[in-house]
């Protein structure tokens, strides 16, 4: 998700704005309009109070992961927020990219080189500084996390888009194969109160699907997000929420890495486990219909397809829609112990 004080930035003029076309679109009358544009101008004024400010960068997970096993490493970087960078938990072993490089060491039994590259607040015109880092490291694969910020700051969705395929496409024309976690649902969010939650959903999901659209059409992967942690979030947010209410805690960020590690390994060349079928759910259909369905449906893989040795058919793009099986991504034992320690690279 975005950085701690991300969610200040509905600034009075958008929220005016919306409110405005919202009242406009239900037939409201000029007082309505005013009124529901004070109550959202109201809850992110809130939103500012009960979500703190970032006060300290997340911890450096740069390093060698499983460095005793055989074979060169393979080279990861992750890019995006600060969900990507691990923002709200206090070890590296807790933190995405090395839950994801754990994971992968332990599937492929080689190593897994990882540089980190993600910034906390990044919105995803900010991809581009990144993925100039990461192509200097000549990156097998790149896990990217981005979106959040850009609902917050209501960075237009075709906007934000096209910065994320620029990344896209520059990496995947580098040789580099790509995996987006696509926007999470900033309507899971505690201390966004509806109607406020409400509006954070519909662009949250809107974002979703157009960043699956368009990082599908560049030659990536996708895995949606959207309300993955929702459920267990409003079940157990003390447990799943970090100190700021907003972003995941140790145990959100490893459900989520569970998730996109299936389609890193398949990215990869490896073959994940599938999870069970759901009826009517998986299967081959274009693009925009996959993407939509992915935006609902929370763990869900979008990758190119053919379909009778065609790219394309009546609607567009075929994608494929799978749901694979997550893996556990236990945290990195201490350094010594056998072959999932790792060599830190970097400093904070």
């Amino acid at each position: 998700m975005g950085d701690a004080g991300s969610v200040a930035p509905v600034r009075r003029h958008r929220a005016w704005q919306i409110a405005r076309l919202a009242a406009i679109g239900t037939g409201a009358t000029v007082a309505a309009t005013a009124a529901t544009g004070g109550v959202l101008l109201g809850q992110a004024r809130q939103a500012r109070r009960t979500i703190p400010m970032a006060e300290a960068p997340p911890p450096r997970c740069d390093g060698v992961y499983g460095a005793k096993l055989p074979g060169p490493p393979v080279t990861m970087v992750v890019l995006g927020d600060s969900s990507a960078a691990g923002y709200g938990v206090h070890r590296r072993r807790e933190t995405p990219g090395s839950l994801l490089a754990t994971g992968l060491s332990r599937r492929l039994h080689r190593p897994v080189r990882l540089h980190r590259f993600a910034v906390v607040g990044a919105l995803s015109a900010g991809l581009k500084p990144q993925v100039e880092s990461a192509l200097e490291v000549e990156p097998d694969v790149a896990v990217v996390l981005v979106g959040g910020n850009d609902v917050t700051n209501r960075t237009p969705p075709s906007l934000a888009v096209r910065y994320l395929v620029d990344a896209v496409r520059t990496l995947r024309a580098a040789g580099c194969e790509v995996v987006v976690g696509t926007c999470p649902d900033l309507g899971t969010i505690r201390p966004i109160q509806p109607p406020l939650r409400w509006l954070a959903r519909r662009w949250s999901r809107q974002l979703a699907a157009a960043q699956t659209v368009a990082v599908v059409e560049a030659g990536g992967r996708t895995v949606s997000l959207g309300d993955l942690l929702g459920p267990r979030f409003a079940a157990e947010p003390g447990r799943m929420f970090a100190w700021d209410r907003f972003h995941p805690s140790a145990e959100g960020y490893a459900m989520a890495a569970a998730a996109l590690l299936p389609t890193v390994l398949s990215a990869l060349g490896a073959a994940p486990e599938r999870r069970p079928s759901l009826a009517g759910l998986e299967g081959v259909r274009s693009l925009p219909e996959a993407a939509h369905a992915a935006a609902r449906l929370p763990g869900t893989e979008v990758s190119g397809a053919q379909l009778r040795g065609r790219d394309r058919g009546p609607g567009g793009r075929w994608a494929q829609l799978r749901r694979r099986a997550f893996f556990g991504v236990g945290a990195v034992p201490p350094t010594g112990t056998a072959a999932d320690s790792a060599t830190l690279e970097g400093t904070a």
